[in-house]
């Protein structure tokens, strides 16, 4: 029940952003490191900035199986861009994050949390952003990480 609260909270933010006419809507693909498992995964995320500066990020990672572990988190993410060049911006990002996590085929665990972190973006040409973000997650229950993404982006 609260995975797909979750989820709807995450669509119904988006698509008020996506109504919004202020900033780029950017989606993107990535690659991440989770080290509560030493876990790799892939992930896709939304960035709409309904307020010039300000962005809202949702974005889904699935994590690939290693020593018995996988598992996925959804992230609402929010961002503050600082220009950096013309070329580059650097944004601090604050955020929520559900997690669920498995070991083997046992059932998977749910964990709640908040992230907070540092990105930076590269602007290629006008559609397309190479970025990398480091976060930490504080998730309920001592279930805390560090991710590290790797990623590109293609606006609109």
């Amino acid at each position: 029940m609260m995975k797909k609260l979750l989820l709807l909270a995450v669509m119904a933010l988006a698509s008020m952003a996506v109504s919004a006419e202020s900033g780029d809507i950017c989606a993107g693909i990535q690659f991440n490191y989770g080290s509560r498992h030493s876990l790799m995964g892939l992930g896709a995320n939304f960035v709409i900035e309904p307020v010039n500066r300000f962005r809202v990020a949702p974005e889904f990672d699935y994590y690939f199986k290693n020593h018995g572990y996988q598992g996925y988190n959804v992230n609402l993410n929010f961002h503050y861009l600082v220009r950096v060049h013309s070329a580059s911006n650097f944004y601090p990002l604050l955020g929520f994050s559900y997690a669920n996590y498995k070991y083997q085929e046992q059932k998977g665990v749910d964990r709640f949390g908040a992230n907070i972190g540092v990105g930076y973006e590269y602007l290629i040409n006008r559609e397309f952003r190479f970025y990398i973000e480091q976060k930490f997650q504080a998730l309920s229950k001592d279930w805390n990480q560090s991710a590290t993404t790797l990623g590109m982006r293609y606006c609109f």
